[in-house]
Parts: structure tokens; C-alpha cells; sequence
């Protein structure tokens, strides 16, 4: 079994055998490797600050490797002697070929694979001679020998190792880096599951296999930091899922490749202070990619966004740094938790601020829309349709067509509401918060004189138009067109958006609910609309536990403008999102 493993180890660190040598073979130095983008990069950065030739490497299964060149074989030996005698570099770094390298991570942009042999560094020799490691690939441990090894892991690196036994279901204690009878038992517990023998301490070798395991995860998505100049932003991104698409104050937008659906980051960087912040936080959450059920925090010079629908989970991350707004979002599909967990963990390990800021005006000469906020979609309900106010606590009536099939429904786009009762068409509403309406209707039970004025008020438009508009028009007939007694009609030319807006007469009071345009398959002529009478709104209200406010007998007429200021004062935008 030993034996076994040792040579799938040999696959694992894709350290080759050392068979056919060559002096002219083109080779590297290999010096590190790590499981983690984000430390293989600062390890990278540390390096090249003290010797050259420095080169990053992707080599699959999450794994990541450092080294130098490439060399002829013969001065990649002469290298490896010098640093080795330098204490440079570890001492287990050794002599590999290019087979297992994959993507070029550091330096950013580079791609020497396709490039020609390097000339290699002038070096001293060692005073003395440092034996090569011709066989990189480790025998397996024995238990004192796997001990001493694991003596020498940093604290992340042993919280890492406990982090992978959690995820595994090995492991359900914190993760501290101390190694008690927990830990010990998990590492036995995953030895088992392996077939290795059970001692609950991890050779180096094992340690290799677990984390290989822990990170297969994220295979496939291209992790590679990438270094946004103009947004001043370095962090990894998953270059194989999105790639960069545009500039549009405040967000540098990376869209999705196909690979995964859904898929899609935007970088955060905007000029500001803390009342910057606070605005970002709320403009956020009027977007489509910000779903509405999620988790959300607002600190003092930082936010949590997390939003999730049946499509998309959303997580945002902002704060205020040097002067600017800086952070990133993750949008990703639904069912694919680990990896996006994982993912996030790496990309906000590996965040890191840069000078500078996307220019305010990044993105002005693209389209511009009233629903649009920066390129991106703002959220926008099903449909929006008109009530009004029928006591002073703000309870609402409007038509039932606005509030069937709901996720959520809003008064004015910011105050939500219930329905508290439906009847003969009309759906009766009560606001989450108190509400002081600005006019509040008054319901007659005569009908108006037929060819009198009436004015409905609504909004016309479906909430495009910031406030209602009034449409006059004359009391037709005190019936439907089949005689229906609970109804009147009108001659007005209202629009899809009126409907369930309030009918006035020549004294403001309302004699009436707008009903909405649903004849059917029959086409009527464009100014005939009909109105539920205000009897029948009177009963749905009562059937609610509430009480209109009824209009008092007679009442003088009053001027068009008057009715319009009435009718304005007591409509509301009634809106059905999903």
C-alpha cells in the first residue's frame, strides 16, 4: 500500500520521474506549491523581491506552484545548489519539467511556456556542496516521523488541515489550530475511510491527499488574481467563468462566460466617504441582482448585502478605504453552494485595495434607462395598478387584479402592505407602518346626474410618472351594459395603470372604484370604462374590520382643479412584485 501511494504521490506533486537528464533539457525550479491562490500569490510576491526568474503555475486539483526559470538542466542544477546553500529556498524544492503546469498565475499577464529558455541568474556556488534531491517525491511517514512533520506547519496551515476534516463530515470542532482529541479523532476517522492506517496523525502525504480533496471543488473556474488598475482592486477572480465586460461608475462589471450560468462579479469602486457608503447600500438593494430574502448588515464604514431567489444568490462586500468605496459582489446560481461559498472565501482572502478609483464618470456615453442604475436592471414589479385611501389609518382599497398572486406588495413602492379582505373584485389593504394619507375619500352613495363630470385619478402609467394623474370625463349610465346594478359606466379615456383609482363627482366626492379594461373577447370603444360603485367598496371595507369614511348629504360642486387636487391627495401606486 505504501508503495502504492508513494507513486500516486509522485502524480500528486507532479514532481516526474527523473529519467532521461539531459544537460540541455529546458527545466524549472520548483519551490513552493500551496492549495491556496491567494497564499501561492503572496508567496510569489515575497520571492520575487529576492531572486528571479519567479513564475506562478496552476497545477490542478486547486493546487498551485512556485518556480524558477525555465533553465537548461544544467543551470537549473547550478540554481537549486546555490539557493538551496543560500537557504533561499526549501530545502525539498527540486528539479521539475512543464507537464504539470497549467494556467500561469504570477507574474499577471505572463505566459512563459511559450516562451524560449531564460538565461540563468549568476550565482555563487555554495561553500559547501548541497546533495540534489534526485527522488522529490517523500516515502510515507512513520507516525514520529509524520509528528515532527506536522510540528512545522504554520497555524493556518494546521487550521486549514481542520477546516478540510469539517468539510469532509469528519470534524465538527472549532477551528483554533490546537490539535486535541477532536482533531486526533477526526484525522482517524478519515484514515479509515481511506484505508490508511489508523494512528490520527496525518503524514505529509496524507495531508496532500485531504486537501486535494477539499479543493477539487473548485477545479474548472480558473482562479487568478487579477489586478483592476482602474478600479484599484486586486483580488482572485474565476477567470474561466467571467471575464471583464465594462466600466460604468460605480462598478467595473465582469460578465459571465457561459460556462456557468448565472455567473457574474462586479468590482465596487467609487470616490467617497461614509455617506457614500450608506447611499451604495441602499441603491444596491433596489437592483435585480440584489434579491430581496437574504441577510443584510450595515456598519459604520462597512455592508453585508446577501440576497437569494429561486435564481441567483448574491453576496456583497463594501467599505470604506483611502477615500473611496471599495469592495466586489458574487452573483451566483442556486444549488451550488460549496463552490460558491469556497470561491467567496478565497476572493475576499485575497482582496486587497490598490490606489486610486473608478472615474465617476466611467460608462457615461452608455444607454441610459429610467430602470436602469449604472447598466445594471433595477428591480421592478409584476405590475402596478392604483387604489385609494378610505380612513385615516391608511387602509386602501384597489382593484383585486393588483393584489393576486403577490410575493409582496408595496404602497408607493416603499411601504408594504397586506390584504386583509377581497370581494366583488376589490381587494382591501392594510399598510406594515402607520401612515398619516394626505386626503382620505369620502364615499357617496347617490350616483351623480348622468352627462355630470367625473374625474378619476390614477396612475396612468404604472408608477413611470411620479405622481397621479387626472383624467375627466362624464357619468354615462347608473348601470353596467347588462344592467348590472353594482355598476356604472363612464365616458373617460383611463388607461391600464387607473385602474382601481377612485371615480369623483362634481362635489369630490367618490362615487366609485375604477375597474380595469376586461371585456373579454368583445371590443367596446376606447373612452368607455366602468366603476364599481361605492356601495359595494363601502361592504368590502366593512367585510375587512375596517370603516370607510362616508361623504356627507349634498355637497356644492367644485372647480376642475379642485377635483383633480382631491382625487391626487387620496390615490396611491399599488404594485405586485414577484
Amino acid at each position: 500500500m505504501k508503495r502504492v501511494w508513494a507513486a500516486v504521490l509522485g502524480l500528486v506533486l507532479w514532481c516526474g520521474a527523473a529519467a532521461a537528464q539531459a544537460p540541455d533539457d529546458i527545466v524549472w525550479v520548483q519551490i513552493e506549491a500551496h492549495p491556496s491562490l491567494a497564499t501561492a500569490t503572496q508567496r510569489a510576491r515575497a520571492f520575487a523581491g529576492q531572486i528571479d526568474d519567479v513564475n506562478g503555475f496552476s497545477l490542478g486539483g486547486g493546487w498551485y506552484a512556485l518556480a524558477l526559470g525555465p533553465y537548461r538542466r544544467a543551470d537549473a542544477q547550478r540554481v537549486l545548489r546555490s539557493y538551496l546553500g543560500d537557504r533561499l529556498i526549501a530545502r525539498d524544492s527540486f528539479i521539475a519539467d512543464a507537464s504539470g503546469f497549467r494556467s500561469q498565475f504570477w507574474p499577471l499577464g505572463a505566459n512563459v511556456l511559450d516562451l524560449g529558455v531564460a538565461e540563468a541568474p549568476v550565482v555563487p556556488a555554495p561553500s559547501a556542496p548541497v546533495p540534489l534531491a534526485q527522488e522529490p517525491t517523500p516515502a510515507d511517514e512513520t507516525p514520529a516521523e509524520a509528528r515532527r512533520s506536522e510540528q512545522r506547519l504554520t497555524r493556518a496551515e494546521r487550521e486549514e488541515l481542520q477546516v478540510a476534516l469539517k468539510w469532509a463530515g469528519f470534524y465538527t470542532g472549532a477551528i483554533d489550530g490546537a490539535y486535541g482529541r477532536g482533531t486526533r479523532g477526526a484525522m482517524s476517522r478519515w484514515q479509515e475511510a481511506q484505508g490508511f492506517e489508523e494512528t490520527g496523525i496525518l503524514t505529509s502525504a496524507q495531508r496532500v491527499a485531504l486537501l486535494r480533496q477539499y479543493n477539487a471543488v473548485l477545479e474548472g473556474l480558473g482562479l487568478q488574481v487579477v489586478s483592476d488598475t482602474q478600479a484599484g482592486i486586486e483580488l482572485l477572480l474565476p477567470t474561466e467563468v467571467v471575464r471583464f465586460a465594462r466600466n460604468q461608475s460605480p462598478f467595473a462589471q465582469y460578465d459571465g462566460t457561459g460556462k456557468i450560468d448565472g455567473a457574474r462579479v462586479l468590482l465596487i469602486s467609487q470616490p467617497g466617504d461614509r455617506n457614500t457608503l450608506y447611499g451604495l447600500y441602499d441603491i444596491m438593494q433596489t437592483l435585480e441582482i440584489v434579491p430581496l430574502d437574504g441577510p443584510r448588515e450595515r456598519g459604520r464604514d462597512s455592508f453585508t448585502l446577501v440576497g437569494q431567489n429561486d435564481r441567483i444568490v448574491s453576496e456583497t462586500r463594501a467599505r470604506v478605504v483611502d477615500g473611496a468605496v471599495k469592495g466586489f459582489t458574487l452573483i451566483w446560481p442556486v444549488g451550488d453552494e460549496e463552490r460558491r461559498t469556497r470561491l467567496l472565501g478565497e476572493m475576499e482572502a485575497s482582496f486587497r485595495t490598490l490606489p486610486g478609483a473608478l472615474d465617476p464618470a466611467a460608462g457615461e456615453d452608455t444607454a441610459q434607462a429610467p430602470d436602469l442604475v449604472a447598466g445594471l436592471a433595477v428591480r421592478t414589479p409584476r405590475l402596478s395598478r392604483s387604489g385609494f385611501f378610505v380612513d385615516d389609518a391608511g387602509t386602501v382599497v384597489t382593484t383585486a387584479q393588483a393584489a393576486q398572486n403577490c410575493t409582496r406588495i408595496t404602497l408607493d413602492e416603499d411601504i408594504q402592505a397586506d390584504v386583509i379582505g377581497t370581494s366583488d373584485g376589490i381587494a382591501v389593504l392594510r399598510p406594515q407602518q402607520q401612515l398619516a394619507p394626505l386626503d382620505v375619500a369620502r364615499l357617496s352613495l347617490r350616483d351623480p346626474r348622468l352627462g355630470s363630470d367625473v374625474a378619476v385619478a390614477g396612475y396612468s402609467y404604472e408608477g413611470v410618472l411620479p405622481a397621479p394623474s387626472v383624467t375627466f370625463g362624464t357619468f354615462a349610465d347608473v348601470t353596467g351594459l347588462s344592467g348590472e346594478a353594482s355598476l356604472a359606466r363612464l365616458e373617460a379615456d383611463t388607461l391600464t395603470g387607473d385602474a382601481g383609482g377612485p371615480v369623483l363627482d362634481s362635489s369630490g366626492h367618490v362615487v366609485g372604484m375604477l375597474l380595469p379594461k376586461d371585456t373579454g373577447s368583445r371590443t367596446l370603444p376606447g373612452a368607455v370604462a366602468f366603476a364599481i360603485k361605492s356601495e359595494v367598496v363601502a361592504e368590502a371595507v366593512s367585510s375587512a374590520g375596517r370603516a370607510a369614511r362616508a361623504a356627507p348629504e349634498g355637497g356644492a360642486a367644485i372647480t376642475l382643479a379642485d377635483m383633480a387636487a382631491r382625487g391626487a391627495g387620496m390615490t396611491v401606486l399599488v404594485s405586485c412584485w414577484d
